[in-house]
């Protein structure tokens, strides 16, 4: 009987074995979901750019946390006065407040004293004997390259929570049990990023900028290569609510970015055959308008063609093709290329542009033209220059890496021949224009500088004539266009770097004239002097002479 009940035990045994086997395989209870796995993978997927640069990471850190219990009910809460502890803390943290802990410790209420505490850092703290003071692991957002791409990426705040940039608009993704094992790469280039930044940070200092904005964009797929916005942050700070410099210049503030609308407006009128000889000339004196008088920055003589308006930067000229043009095709024109909405692209903040609503007015019509009377972000721009060069076709921006037999078709906005023409255009801008100090040897660089007047706050108009912003849009090669390069300069000012001038011929094309060497190579452009735009059928129409 004794061996009767062991073998029944053992069947029983046996049998209980294979049900809850087949509980868990009908369960589909992989090792993927289980305790072992979790504990492998991090609890926040990481960030990489283009190429597998890491830009975001998680990584297990200290806390310091007062418990002011530890010491039990009735007890004090410090062994030292508050005072004392205090004292000690601000030695081991020194960007913290003295006040401010002082003032959590007195409270004798259970708080966090400081976040991201280092191993050595918990030591000392450990030193000072304090039982109340804490060390609780949590897990913490680590990002290795400091502040490059600061404003695509945003932070994680202390709660874990992802907050502007791609941290925000990606974080249900980057939380998923089932996905958090795989990076999420983005378009950008770490290479590219810290290149731009680089420049405008060198500019800034030499112009006394208050801020800057930089983008390179692929006019075939619309990736974002690099989006840079300074003054910048450190996402690896934990003060970043109040920072005033978390704000995207490229893609959340919006501006009147004047002249380097122009083409734009050229382009529009070719179009719509307003424009069918490059060598009609247009009356270039100053021009009366419903009580305002539009004028030009100098005095090119008694009358421009087109190619000698844009190397002029005329805003006479350009004000009459746009009121050839009409107010309802220009206006459809920046509709088309998405100037009446928010940017396209996944960045969770995004300006929404100054769009005159209604019919164009006349004057609205010109002013319009020439850039002024319509505020858009550099995103904006960067598209519409994309949308110029390439054939004519307009992309939405995107963050992330895209394979070109994939890329969205976008609409077309601008005849194919016509984007031929702007091509030949901008790059006679570079070679015997305002653009001058944007060429590049061997990289064919062709753009438009844009100087505009900053209008003021609170309504107060155009009062401040010192206060401008200074655009460089480009793109190279042009002969065949690859990317896109946006250099923007918030008021920049006349110093002895930039010959006592204030204009984005002389501030913010030299940026676009440094950066494009810089990043030619690594994008895979390489330079050759043997090739080039032709406009043979152009260059007998130009009369050489400095512009804006």
């Amino acid at each position: 009987m004794r061996l009767l009940w062991v073998i029944v035990g053992f069947v029983f045994f046996t049998l209980t074995a294979f049900v809850r086997i087949g509980q868990l395989g009908m369960a589909a209870q992989t090792p993927d979901r289980g305790a072992a796995a979790d504990a492998l993978v991090p609890p926040r997927a990481e960030i990489t750019d283009r190429n597998g640069v890491p830009l975001a990471r998680a990584f297990p850190s200290y806390s310091l946390w007062f418990n002011p219990k530890a010491l039990g009910a009735k007890g004090l809460p410090l062994v030292k006065t508050p005072e004392e502890v205090a004292r000690a803390l601000v030695q081991i943290f020194p960007a913290e407040d003295y006040d401010d802990l002082l003032d959590k410790l007195k409270t004798g209420k259970p708080t966090y004293l400081r976040r991201r505490v280092l191993p050595e850092e918990a030591n000392k703290v450990f030193a000072l004997g304090e039982p109340a003071l804490e060390f609780p692991r949590e897990t913490q957002r680590f990002y290795p390259q400091g502040t490059l791409a600061a404003h695509v990426l945003g932070f994680v705040d202390a709660d874990g929570h992802g907050k502007l940039g791609m941290e925000e608009y990606l974080n249900t993704r980057l939380l998923d049990p089932r996905r958090r094992a795989e990076p999420v790469s983005l378009s950008i280039d770490s290479r590219v990023q810290g290149a731009v930044e680089d420049e405008l940070s060198h500019e800034m200092l030499e112009t006394h900028a208050k801020g800057a904005a930089g983008i390179v964009l692929d006019v075939d797929t619309g990736e974002v290569i690099a989006l840079a916005s300074l003054p910048s942050f450190d996402p690896n700070r934990s003060d970043l609510a109040d920072n005033d410099h978390v704000k995207n210049r490229a893609t959340n503030e919006v501006y009147e970015l004047g002249s380097v609308f122009k083409p734009f407006t050229i382009a529009s009128a070719i179009d719509a055959g307003v424009i069918t000889d490059m060598a009609v000339r247009y009356p270039a004196r100053p021009l009366p308008v419903d009580h305002y008088i539009i004028h030009d920055s100098h005095d090119y003589g008694a009358s421009l063609n087109v190619p000698e308006a844009l190397i002029h930067s005329s805003n006479i000229v350009t004000a009459q093709i746009a009121d050839k043009l009409g107010g309802q095709k220009l206006r459809n024109s920046m509709i088309a290329l998405g100037m009446n909405q928010r940017a396209r692209i996944e960045l969770p903040a995004k300006g929404f542009p100054i769009w005159p609503r209604g019919e164009w007015p006349r004057l609205r019509t010109m002013t319009v033209g020439y850039g002024h009377g319509l505020a858009v972000t550099p995103l904006h721009l960067a598209q519409g220059y994309a949308a110029l060069v390439n054939g004519g076709i307009w992309r939405p921006a995107t963050l992330f890496k895209v394979d070109p037999a994939h890329a969205s078709a976008g609409q077309r906005v601008f005849q194919a021949s016509t984007s031929a023409r702007m091509r030949q255009l901008l790059r006679l801008i570079v070679v015997d224009g305002t653009g001058k100090s944007a060429g590049a040897a061997g990289y064919r660089v062709g753009g438009k500088t844009g100087t505009a007047e900053k209008a003021g706050s609170n309504g107060s108009g155009y009062k401040n004539k010192h206060a401008v912003i200074a655009t460089f849009a480009a793109a190279f090669p042009m002969d065949k266009p690859r990317f896109v390069v946006i250099a923007m300069l918030d008021q920049p000012q006349a110093t002895q770097a930039t010959s006592g001038q204030r204009t984005a011929a002389f501030n913010s094309a030299p940026v676009v004239g440094h950066l494009v060497p810089r990043i030619g190579p690594l994008l895979g452009v390489v330079p050759d002097g043997k090739r080039d735009v032709d406009v043979t059928d152009l260059t007998p129409l130009v009369a050489n002479g400095d512009g804006e």
